[in-house]
């Protein structure tokens, strides 16, 4: 027996294509019919508030801020780096996982106990696990990475 080209699917597909249409088609006649009349049921003009609300009455004038044009400032303000403290770019740790066949490890910061990422391509010295190490961190694309890694 042959199967009908014509599936449930197909068919409530079209039937739903057909009612949307017919609704867009009502909507717009009722649209149509609403402009000759004249008879609108929404607001006509919206007003934002101070409060940033929108409303149907326009605000009052009395009530207007004058805000001075060279008060606003747009950029980010100059950082005076005076009273920042210089700290050593160069921190110390310990290697606590490295795989030499896939090309990264971790280390350990020995003063705040972070873990960070290390790649192959930043080693300086061949490194192994438990071994002290100096390095300097670098952002990367998932956090910081330890970079210019060797031994102490």
């Amino acid at each position: 027996m042959a199967k009908s080209q014509q599936t449930f699917n197909k068919n409530e597909r079209e039937k739903k294509r057909l009612k949307k249409r017919e609704d867009k088609r009502k909507k717009m006649e009722a649209r149509k019919l609403e402009k000759e009349t004249g008879e609108s049921d929404g607001i006509q003009f919206a007003y934002v508030d101070y409060n940033g609300n929108l409303t149907d009455t326009p605000p009052d004038p009395s009530m207007k801020v004058k805000v001075d044009a060279e008060s606003i400032e747009v950029s980010i303000p100059k950082r005076d780096d005076s009273d920042i403290e210089e700290i050593d770019p160069v921190r110390k740790g310990k290697v606590s996982f490295f795989d030499n066949s896939k090309g990264f490890g971790f280390i350990i910061d020995s003063e705040n106990s972070e873990k960070y990422f290390c790649h192959v391509s930043g080693l300086i010295d061949e490194i192994a696990e438990n071994d002290k190490v100096s390095f300097e961190l670098e952002k990367g694309m998932k956090g910081l990475n330890a970079v210019k890694v060797t031994l102490i």
